[in-house]
């Protein structure tokens, strides 16, 4: 048993993948020559030959030829009557080499021996995946969910590897059960308890990128650069994108016809909201391409202070703040400036602060209407009730109540 045991390990180290043959021959031979080591006391007197084309091995033990009475190692020396019984041409003196059954060396030898060439595949494979991995940081990976707990997932590829998928690093809507393909990015590979962790992430802005690299074949031939890459995961994303070739428009290149190329990354991404703008080293017009849709009607920049006034007619402030703040906090990180942005009064422009309805609108129904970009009674009602609801998480009839409070305020 122990024999089929240690020839079955042998095989399974054999058959490793990744592992060039001089590091599997060397490690294989070490394993080989400390057992040797700890029965003999050396290893000197042997020669170990590993096949690895056939999977097993040879040992082959140098001894010298001494007289009967003069035996003082066994391992090094042999009697001239044993010597003469493998070939009687022996003399004393000579070198005799036989070949070992190292199966012959008991039970407990074989096991350690098997432990320790156990012991060493653990390590070349776990070396050997930690180093694979390494060099595909940044690279999409296409794997099936294999186990889901509450705080990861874990993912194998096509050759059995697993992987980990933080709920961090997931998109706020994705849902997975065992089975499911899954496609997601190497951001970074560790070693923890000496075993390589490899992370996924389909929050990664780099994600966001590959698809990109994927669907558009201008930027992955390197004729359209991704300048820069801001997201808030399944929700909202702003690409920069500028072109090496004046006659490709790097936007509809990534747009495609009606929408082909960018909606299959839409979906990729959970629906997620993608805004793809022209970079430009004019900052006031990079500007006002990040607050799209919002049109703009003037900036002042504050270069020293990296900080933009941004200024727009009462009905695109909502349109350029987004829901809860995200197309201008996206749009900020996007250039680097700090963006305030502001109303233009008209001039017959009677409004009233909504700060003035406190006493009548409770203060968080308040700060939601301000998230959007609507601080006066006036901002709120250029809106529809409906528009209203799909740009807060107000509910209907807490926004009709809000309406109805307004408007009392000009119907006086």
């Amino acid at each position: 048993m122990e024999y089929l045991n240690l020839i079955d390990t042998f095989s399974e180290f054999k058959e490793l993948k990744n592992i060039d043959r001089p590091t599997m021959m060397r490690v294989m031979e070490d394993v080989f020559r400390a057992t040797l080591i700890k029965l003999f006391g050396t290893d000197d007197n042997f020669d170990v030959i590993i096949n690895i084309d056939k999977g097993d091995f040879e040992i082959w033990r140098n001894r010298e030829v001494v007289y009967d009475d003069e035996l003082e190692d066994k391992n090094l020396q042999i009697t001239i009557s044993d010597a003469k019984k493998i070939d009687t041409d022996y003399e004393v003196g000579e070198d005799v080499t036989d070949e070992v059954n190292f199966f012959d060396f008991g039970r407990r030898a074989i096991l350690a021996l098997r432990q320790n060439l156990t012991s060493r595949i653990l390590e070349l494979e776990k070396d050997s995946l930690f180093g694979k991995y390494k060099d595909r940081i940044g690279e999409i990976i296409n794997g099936e969910v294999y186990q889901v707990w509450k705080k990861e997932i874990m993912v194998v590829d096509d050759e059995g590897n697993e992987l980990i998928l933080p709920k961090t690093e997931q998109i706020p809507s994705d849902y997975f059960r065992k089975g499911d393909t899954v496609k997601a990015v190497v951001v970074r590979v560790e070693m923890r308890n000496s075993t390589p962790l490899i992370i996924l992430s389909r929050t990664s802005p780099i994600f966001l990128e590959r698809l990109f690299e994927l669907e558009v074949p201008e930027i992955f031939d390197g004729l359209i650069i991704i300048k820069n890459i801001k997201r808030i995961p399944g929700e909202r994303a702003k690409v920069a994108v500028e072109s090496y070739d004046e006659r490709i428009d790097p936007v509809g290149a990534c747009v495609g016809m009606k929408g082909a190329r960018i909606h299959g990354i839409v979906r990729e991404l959970r629906n997620e909201n993608i805004d793809v703008i022209n970079y430009t080293a004019n900052t006031q017009l990079y500007i006002s391409r990040a607050l799209s849709p919002a049109k703009v009607s003037q900036i002042k920049l504050h270069e020293t202070e990296k900080r933009a006034d941004v200024y727009l007619e009462p009905d695109q402030v909502s349109l350029a703040i987004g829901k809860g703040g995200s197309n201008i906090k996206l749009a900020s990180q996007l250039i680097g400036y700090e963006i305030d942005v502001y109303r233009e009064a008209g001039e017959d422009d009677e409004d009233v602060d909504l700060e003035e309805f406190a006493d009548e609108i409770e203060s968080w129904v308040l700060d939601e209407l301000k998230n959007i970009g609507c601080d006066t009674a006036k901002s709120v009602l250029e809106l529809s009730v409906e528009e209203l609801v799909k740009r807060t998480d107000l509910e209907v009839e807490t926004i009709k109540d809000v309406v109805k409070i307004l408007k009392s305020e000009f119907d006086e």
